[in-house]
């Protein structure tokens, strides 16, 4: 029984802005010279950087040869522990405190910028007041529905 060859996470850099187009390029070039690659990844928070996931440095540099806006690749490894808090998104809930100004993007109040005056972590619900009323107005939604603009002054 055959293992296979362990692989590692590269990094390469690139024109910012341009990593999605980058990395799509980076895929069709994987696909037609079938290389080893096991994953290309754009991280949204990220910019300027996208991260290729083969066995052997080699590999990427086959893959990047001549792409317009790759500036080159990254030295060394990167470590997959430096990535995970960037890969796993963290719920809206957890963002949010009193106090804070957030748009509703879902619904029928969409658009409606607000206050957050309560949160309920348990049921992953808020209350905002709507800062466009002429009288206060609380309104209890998913937390999902919102999206932060501001943060409260503290």
């Amino acid at each position: 029984m055959s293992q296979k060859p362990v692989s590692f996470i590269y990094a390469v850099r690139t024109v910012s802005g341009q990593e999605m187009n980058v990395a799509l390029i980076m895929r069709a070039r994987a696909e037609g010279q079938k290389l080893p690659i096991r994953s290309i990844v754009v991280i949204e928070n990220i910019r300027g950087v996208v991260f290729v996931e083969t066995t052997y440095p080699y590999y990427v540099d086959r893959l990047i040869y001549g792409i317009k806006h790759v500036r080159g690749r990254v030295p060394g490894k990167v470590n997959i522990a430096e990535l995970e808090h960037l890969l796993i998104p963290k719920p809206v809930i957890e963002e949010l405190s009193i106090g804070d100004e957030v748009e509703v993007i879902s619904g029928p109040f969409r658009g409606v910028r607000g206050r957050v005056t309560h949160i309920d972590k348990a049921s992953g619900t808020i209350r905002i007041e709507l800062l466009d009323a002429s009288y206060p107005l609380p309104l209890t939604l998913k937390a999902d529905f919102v999206k932060p603009v501001k943060k409260a002054k503290t």
